[in-house]
């Protein structure tokens, strides 16, 4: 019954450790239509969130599985129930990156400024999804704990981003929608962190049992 257990915890991990590295691949992929204003491969990564969708159901159908035939308690199941709840960040992180894509599809170029803050944005929030699936793999209550920290980061570049933009749309009227369409990006990218940080809270949820606001 353990190593079934075991090897099922195994499966839910590598599931969310593939469902990760597509929800990285998507959102690199919108950010690079942004950086180039490439319409066509907005259309692309808008299509590609159904494959996460996918991974969501995966993620869902193996843990009802284990609850009904392996019937865990304590950490075990609490980390099968993390994995769900994981899984549903995940998935609105591909919501919010297929999102900056739709957003590509309603600027008008050419860009009003160089985008240099906005993908600093985007590899913070890139590096928090990784070790956040870390932390849940090892129940690193350290790497866990981190995320706060990092996330702080995201908030502050994302208000220093806002501000900067006001500035342009308020000397040049012209850029309004564009620049009303790139903070609605920065937003996409803060939520984004936000839910990396939850991944943090279900990590100490497994270990101590206990609800931690990561993101306060």
């Amino acid at each position: 019954m353990r190593q079934s257990l075991n090897e099922g915890q195994l499966k839910l991990t590598n599931l969310l450790k593939d469902m990760g590295q597509e929800v990285e691949r998507i959102l690199q992929g919108c950010m690079q239509a942004l950086m180039t204003l490439d319409r066509d491969q907005a259309e692309f990564w808008i299509t590609e969130d159904q494959l996460v969708n996918n991974f969501e159901l995966q993620v869902d159908e193996a843990c009802v599985r284990l609850i009904a035939t392996q019937q865990p308690v304590a950490k075990d199941l609490r980390k099968i129930i993390s994995a769900m709840k994981i899984s549903t960040d995940l998935e609105r992180m591909a919501d919010l990156s297929v999102d900056i894509a739709k957003a590509v599809r309603r600027i008008e170029g050419p860009l009003c400024k160089s985008l240099i803050d906005i993908p600093q944005m985007a590899e913070k929030v890139l590096k928090m999804i990784r070790q956040g699936l870390e932390a849940y793999s090892n129940e690193d209550m350290e790497l866990a704990n981190d995320l706060s920290v990092q996330d702080d980061a995201v908030d502050h570049l994302y208000k220093q981003v806002v501000r900067d933009l006001l500035v342009v749309m308020s000397e040049k009227p012209e850029i309004l929608d564009q620049g009303m369409y790139l903070i609605f990006v920065c937003r996409y990218l803060e939520r984004i962190a936000d839910h990396a940080t939850n991944i943090g809270e279900n990590v100490i949820f497994i270990a101590t049992a206990e609800r931690h606001d990561l993101n306060k």
